[in-house]
């Protein structure tokens, strides 16, 4: 049976299309509590953005290094699978992520021993149980807005997907593959640093003073570049992945496929 199910060319293909999906999901959730500046990554000088009487530059989560990727499966599976395949994954990835969350959570509560705690004093850190804590606890409102956000963008990503497809029919794949992901994005930019910094310790007592609602509309305007000028150097990647697949699958496989994705079967 399992020797069937692994020989199955569409069942392995959706195999190793969730697997990426799910642990480049994971990851990017872990890594996010880490920021960077872009700029001084390629060795540029700050932007220098002017928003809302404000000067921002491209400081940026590091799970915006992985996310690109999930939404390029999202497309790919979308293709392939239709929104069926992709709502599944999803469902399934925010249940991963929840659960990943819970581990943490209870890591975070256990008693550590004194010599793990000093461990790593000749590396200059001076207490892991404090540096473990900060890396990994993140505040519920992060869980939520991510997570949030991640299931509204994929919704939204399923859904224009289709409806430029419908429009246009099998050719230009960038058209709904980009454009699902540009529009997407823009969605997933807004949800989760409004939900994040401005709403949730809003409503929620003892997280703080919500951010000034300009600065959160210029940190996410700033955001969503970055990820459009990566959703449009991405299109030959997805050009590329597609056309890997569809010799993979036989062109009469692939062609079935993507019929009954979008429902004609």
């Amino acid at each position: 049976m399992i020797h069937t199910i692994i020989n199955h060319k569409p069942t392995r293909l959706f195999i190793i299309l969730a697997g990426i999906f799910l642990t480049t999901a994971l990851i990017a959730e872990f890594i996010g509590v880490k920021i960077f500046s872009l700029e001084s990554a390629l060795g540029l000088k700050p932007a220098q953005i002017h928003l809302f009487g404000g000067v921002y530059s491209f400081s940026l989560t590091c799970g915006v290094l992985l996310w690109p990727v999930v939404f390029i499966m999202t497309d790919i599976i979308n293709e392939y699978y239709g929104p069926k395949g992709v709502r599944f994954l999803s469902w399934m990835t925010i249940c991963l992520i929840g659960l990943g969350f819970i581990a943490v959570f209870g890591a975070i509560q256990t008693p550590p021993p004194d010599w793990w705690i000093t461990n790593k004093k000749e590396a200059g850190i001076d207490d892991m149980n404090v540096a473990f804590n900060g890396i990994y606890g993140q505040g519920l409102g992060i869980i939520v807005a991510s997570m949030t956000a991640f299931l509204v963008a994929q919704l939204i990503d399923v859904f224009v997907f289709h409806k430029i497809k419908k429009a246009t029919g099998e050719k230009k794949i960038w058209l709904r593959a980009t454009g699902s992901t540009v529009i997407s994005q823009l969605i997933d930019s807004f949800v989760v640093l409004l939900i994040a910094f401005y709403f949730y310790p809003m409503l929620v007592k003892g997280q703080g003073k919500p951010w000034p609602f300009d600065q959160v509309l210029a940190i996410c305007i700033v955001n969503y570049i970055y990820k459009f000028v990566v959703a449009l150097l991405l299109t030959p990647v997805i050009y590329l992945v597609h056309n890997r697949i569809e010799r993979y699958l036989g062109h009469e496989q692939a062609a079935a496929m993507k019929k009954s994705a979008m429902g004609e079967n």
